[in-house]
């Protein structure tokens, strides 16, 4: 049985429905190392309430929370942490395609979007994407599959907005960009964006987690990732790992100003501090690509007049960046994907420019053997004007590399490239 008899029904257990487990009461975010909650109050003003304490009850909350943002962007500076790089001199490699297809859909389902994909300890491939009526549709829900033995496995939904509300005790409006990570003692963390009033501007990043290799899923929090109504905070691209089993997340701020972050976390999961990514004001969803063991470089979407892939660097395992100029590679406000190999070596997945076509007509992959001088390699779809191929995701998977990407937003798409090191190469 498919998990489509709706929100209430998705959390009983039957065959074929991966379940939500709810939590009673979310963990109090203060329980967070490094993070300071800003607590606000509602001031219903009635008959008995004059204008002068409603107004001082206003600017007791602002000065509260100006507090609490001096507090949060004042942190003690942690350790220097250690990147999970490959430290060998990369190898040149070609990529051979071995299959192409799409992801098996809901059914009933006509739009599919933002698919993520993580590598399990078993050697399972695990994506989750989000499908509904269309974005922002009451019925939009988060679904997995994984992909074992060359076939993928039928799509399970994990949450809804109205299941995710009763687990948080909060009213969501909308759900979208999921990422997963799987974590040093094989925990699959799930970071979804949700919102409640408001547009995407207004998202929240809610963090749910798997001890049962994604099979189900418990919300544990909404991180708290701003000092006022903790909002306009979105995640979209893969993390990376750090030597002591932490890992960095990528997320973006997106009222008014767009800027990156970087959000880190300790091997248990827990949010531990967040960095803004140099001091750009039109980039977003970076992409982070470790160089070595302290060096780190973040491509970006641009939504400026630039044009083109935006870029920083982080010497000191994303405690603090500088901004770079540009890359050549043109970026018409879209989202990127890229990984280092294992041997070394980087792919990039990125939409190019089509002269007087569309913005996510082309969809490109791109090597490099320092993250900086990039080569295109294949052409992963190149369609007519008004196609979309967008949103990439990428994961290495033995000598396989594994790319999902939305298809004209009814479809995710995958496909299977064969890795070839060139023996002897530099």
């Amino acid at each position: 049985m498919s998990c489509s008899q709706g929100a209430g029904d998705c959390n009983r257990p039957r065959p074929g429905c991966i379940i939500l487990r709810q939590i009673a009461e979310p963990e109090p975010l203060s329980q967070s190392p490094g993070f300071h909650r800003a607590h606000s109050t509602v001031f219903k003003q009635t008959g008995g309430v004059s204008t002068a304490w409603f107004l001082l009850a206003m600017a007791g909350l602002v000065v509260s929370a100006v507090a609490e943002w001096r507090r949060f962007d004042g942190a003690p500076t942690p350790a220097v942490p250690t990147l999970v790089a490959a430290l060998a001199p990369a190898r040149a490699f070609t990529l051979v395609e071995r299959s192409a297809g799409t992801l098996p859909a809901p059914p009933g389902v006509p739009a599919a979007h933002a698919s993520a994909l993580a590598a399990l300890p078993n050697g399972e491939l695990l994506a989750c994407w989000w499908a509904g009526q269309r974005e922002s549709a009451p019925d939009v829900r988060l679904y997995v599959a994984r992909f074992r033995d060359g076939q993928w496995s039928a799509p399970q939904a994990v949450v809804d907005r109205d299941s995710l509300g009763r687990a948080l005790h909060l009213g969501v409006r909308r759900i979208g960009n999921p990422v997963l990570w799987v974590s040093p003692d094989g925990r699959v963390h799930l970071y979804m964006v949700a919102t409640g009033l408001g547009g995407w501007a207004a998202s929240r990043v809610a963090q749910l987690v798997s001890n049962d290799g994604g099979q189900s899923f418990a919300v544990t929090r909404l991180l708290p990732l701003t000092p006022l109504w903790n909002t306009s905070v979105l995640v979209r691209t893969r993390p990376v790992g750090l030597s002591d089993g932490g890992w960095l997340l990528p997320a973006y701020f997106e009222l008014g100003n767009k800027y990156p972050l970087v959000i880190a976390f300790d091997a248990n999961g827990e949010p531990k501090h967040v960095r803004r990514i140099g001091e750009a004001r039109t980039s977003l969803q970076p992409a982070l690509l470790p160089l070595s063991g302290s060096e780190l470089r973040a491509l970006m979407r641009d939504h400026g007049p630039d044009r083109r892939v935006q870029q920083a660097v982080s010497r000191d395992a994303g405690l603090s960046w500088q901004d770079e100029p540009a890359a050549t590679l043109a970026n018409a406000d879209n989202s990127l994907a890229g990984l280092q190999l294992s041997r070394g070596g980087y792919v990039l997945l990125h939409n190019d420019a089509v002269a007087g076509g569309s913005p996510r007509q082309w969809l490109r992959l791109s090597t490099s053997l320092d993250a900086q001088n990039w080569a295109p390699a294949l052409d992963v779809r190149r369609g007519v004007q008004g196609d979309e191929f967008s949103y990439p995701s990428v994961v290495q998977i033995g000598e396989q590399l594994h790319v999902t990407y939305t298809q004209q937003r009814s479809a995710i798409a995958h496909h299977v490239y064969d890795i070839r090191w060139t023996e002897g190469a530099r």
